[in-house]
């Protein structure tokens, strides 16, 4: 394989692990709140499921779409759930925040059994895991291709690139949620430029979308060509570096709950 290939593999996958790992530090945030509730030993067993279904519906997510990628339905639906996905979460931690608060408290007032929160972990799994690989897909689908034999509907090289980001995410799920969790209590805006990032990303996936052939609203070679990979690439790099230096820095408290269980 030539070396710019493997620059470019090799830069996607950098941005998979970052992005992947914002997600999953939200995404184990969300869990830890909906445990909370439950005994220590249960919130421990309910954890651990929540991680097994992680780990299942991620792949199960993955190979279904290596053989859907290609077709253009699939794909706009794909661009137009990371769009509504990113929109919906800024909107609402922005504008709505405190209409979130009060209904956090309310539910946290309604406890539910062991069972029902494992179902509940369950759904919000196949939610995670929906946005992951969809945001994989987005950014590895444009890659060039390589020597390796296609898995389903995708080339052998963008699948484990694809793979690596979802095994990555769960990594970070399992062993390094506390850092980003702790990183995004320090800088909030960082949650937000996650999802910023998530709907320029579905950006990505739409302009994919509208360079096919059977559409072919965008020239077909716009989508893989320089100017625009490079376009895509300064913006998603500026706001990732605007989240940084744009966030109010906070002081962490090191005995929040949510620190030990995740």
């Amino acid at each position: 394989m030539e070396f710019a290939i493997l620059l470019e593999y090799g830069w996607v996958l950098l941005l998979l692990i970052g992005l992947e790992g914002l997600l999953a530090a939200d995404n184990a945030l969300v869990l830890a709140i909906m445990v909370k509730h439950l005994p220590e030993e249960q919130r421990k067993k309910a954890l651990f499921y929540g991680l097994a279904g992680a780990f299942v519906f991620r792949f199960a997510s993955l190979f279904a779409i290596s053989f859907l990628v290609n077709v253009w339905q699939v794909q706009a639906i794909g661009a137009l759930y990371l769009l509504f996905i990113a929109i919906n979460h800024i909107v609402r931690k922005t504008i709505f925040k405190k209409t979130i608060n009060k209904e956090k408290e309310s539910k946290e007032k309604k406890q539910t059994s062991f069972w029902g929160t494992v179902i509940k972990i369950e759904l919000a799994d196949i939610a995670f895991a929906v946005d992951s690989i969809l945001a994989a897909v987005a950014l590895a689908v444009t890659l060039p291709n390589t020597p390796l034999p296609q898995i389903g509907g995708l080339d052998g090289g963008k699948f484990l690139v694809i793979f690596a980001g979802g095994l990555i995410g769960l990594i970070i799920m399992r062993f390094a949620a506390n850092y980003f969790v702790t990183l995004l209590k320090a800088k909030p805006g960082l949650e937000i430029a996650a999802f910023m990032i998530v709907g320029w990303v579905g950006v990505k996936l739409s302009v994919y979308t509208l360079s096919h052939p059977e559409l072919s609203v965008l020239p077909e070679a716009f989508a893989k060509s320089v100017a625009w990979k490079a376009t895509f690439y300064s913006v998603l790099i500026l706001i990732a570096v605007g989240g940084w230096f744009l966030s109010k820095k906070k002081e962490v408290d090191a005995s929040e709950g949510y620190s030990e269980e995740l």
